[in-house]
């Protein structure tokens, strides 16, 4: 079995899925899962950017820094070098069926469908509020995170 390589794939890839991927590396680092992380967006509008400041300032807040993290769009090749590609949300799932080549290796799925009682809810997009809202995103990404790694665990 390869090593899973995970991608998290929200709209602009600068709220989200940079949080869902810092989410991801903290569980895996936890439990000592030997994972490839990444995130994109579905969109190119921010590639190149940074994370959203809210996002950096809550990720901090959390022990992570994903200043470094610069945002990209979702390619067709990484339909094939990553093991799962998971969607924040309903659109960004849709999108990625979408774009999924046929013969594709990748299982895609909703982050928190990974988490029991919680499949097929979307990660709530915090881009147009306050700042507490990226708190919400940040406990959603994490339960996430944390349900998508231990599955890993227990098949790899």
């Amino acid at each position: 079995m390869r090593k899973p390589a995970v991608l998290f794939v929200c709209l602009g890839n600068i709220c989200r899925s940079p949080l869902a991927e810092a989410a991801f590396r903290t569980e895996a680092a936890a439990l000592g899962l030997n994972a490839q992380a990444d995130s994109a967006g579905v969109g190119g509008w921010h590639a190149g950017e940074a994370p959203d400041r809210r996002a950096q300032a809550v990720a901090r807040h959390h022990g992570v820094d994903i200043s470094a993290y610069r945002a990209r769009q979702v390619t067709e090749e990484d339909f094939y070098r990553f093991s799962h590609v998971i969607a924040l949300d309903h659109e960004n799932l849709a999108a990625l069926q979408r774009l999924r080549p046929e013969d594709s290796t990748a299982e895609i799925s909703l982050l928190l469908d990974h988490v029991k009682g919680r499949e097929g809810e979307a990660v709530a997009d915090p881009w147009y509020g306050a700042q507490s809202g990226f708190e919400v995103t940040w406990s959603d990404v994490t339960a996430g995170a944390k349900g998508l790694v231990k599955e890993l665990v227990e098949t790899s």
